[in-house]
């Protein structure tokens, strides 16, 4: 699948007079490497906000720890509405269960303007592993090999729960990206991947993988045949969600006019029809709901772990 994207800028205005609101280009980090969902979905947003604001919302790629080092960066500046983050809402919900509690951050470091979009994972398994649903998985008698796009992250969440509630037994292997864990179920290096579906899907439609289980709460439109794993009774609801946050203590009417341009952004058609060729669900909320959300899922993740004996940090 094509993840293309123009370049980010819109209409670029001259800078307003000091004081006022944009005074000067919007800058929107991003905690991720360009090319990847994270990087994409800022990129098409900022088009659609710089046409709004009148002025350049350029994207500045700052990769490091899920996130969490450009998200710190940006909870320390001048709260003056210069400056947006692309949020991650495994940062605040999953990250904390794999890092020290002096490394984890909390949703309440920023303030959190809207949400965007979900982004759903799925197990896939390779074609010569002769797997063909999660039962096949749960029942396997055979000592099965599992990727994960990394540690910390949903898809580890995602895979380690469903197994421990299946007494599934097997060897986790851990890959820094989605992309390596794809290509090594696809070469059945591992039997079994977790991947983003918008990474998956290509070779879903290709026949090159087999789709086994989804861990939205619902069945994403994208894959409308394949079962969540709250259909087969397994209590793993984990997708990937992204809102847009600033620094705390952001003037009300600044506010106002960044939550306005994200609204207007959303509902442009080119920015509804970059979530349907990227396999995003729409997750339209407000930064309240956000904030809700993604605490009542913290807590969530903490307690399955805890539950079924779960570190993320050694992938047990």
């Amino acid at each position: 699948m094509a993840l293309s994207l123009t370049a980010c800028g819109g209409n670029v205005g001259g800078s307003s007079s000091e004081g006022e609101f944009p005074n000067g280009p919007v800058t929107f980090n991003v905690g991720a490497a360009p090319g990847g969902s994270t990087d994409l979905i800022a990129r098409a947003l900022a088009d659609g906000m710089a046409d709004e604001l009148g002025v350049a919302v350029p994207a500045v790629n700052k990769p490091g720890a899920n996130g969490g080092l450009v998200t710190k960066e940006v909870a320390e500046m001048t709260p003056d509405g210069q400056n947006l983050v692309m949020l991650n809402a495994s940062l605040f919900t999953i990250t904390p269960l794999a890092v020290s509690e002096d490394e984890a951050m909390s949703i309440d470091d920023v303030d959190v303007l809207a949400g965007l979009s979900q982004d759903d994972y799925v197990m896939i398994a390779s074609k010569k592993s002769g797997i063909k649903s999660f039962e096949d998985v749960a029942k396997s008698e055979k000592k099965l090999s599992f990727g994960t796009t990394g540690v910390g992250t949903g898809s580890q969440l995602a895979q380690e729960v469903i197994l421990a509630q299946a007494d599934a037994e097997g060897t986790t292997v851990p890959f820094d990206s989605g992309s390596p864990a794809l290509t090594a179920v696809m070469g059945d290096q591992v039997q079994i991947s977790t991947v983003r579906l918008g990474e998956a899907k290509p070779q879903i439609d290709a026949g090159t993988v087999v789709p086994l289980v989804v861990f939205s709460t619902e069945r994403n439109d994208f894959l409308p045949d394949v079962p969540t794993a709250t259909e087969l009774g397994y209590d793993v609801p984990v997708s990937q969600f992204r809102a847009v946050g600033v620094p705390k203590g952001l003037d009300d009417s600044v506010k106002e006019k960044l939550t306005s341009a994200i609204e207007a952004a959303t509902q442009a058609d080119a920015y509804k029809e970059f979530n349907k060729n990227n396999l995003l669900t729409p997750h339209e909320i407000s930064g309240e709901e956000v904030v809700s959300e993604w605490t009542e899922l913290a807590a969530k993740y903490k307690k399955l772990t805890e539950d079924e004996g779960i570190s993320l940090v050694s992938g047990q």
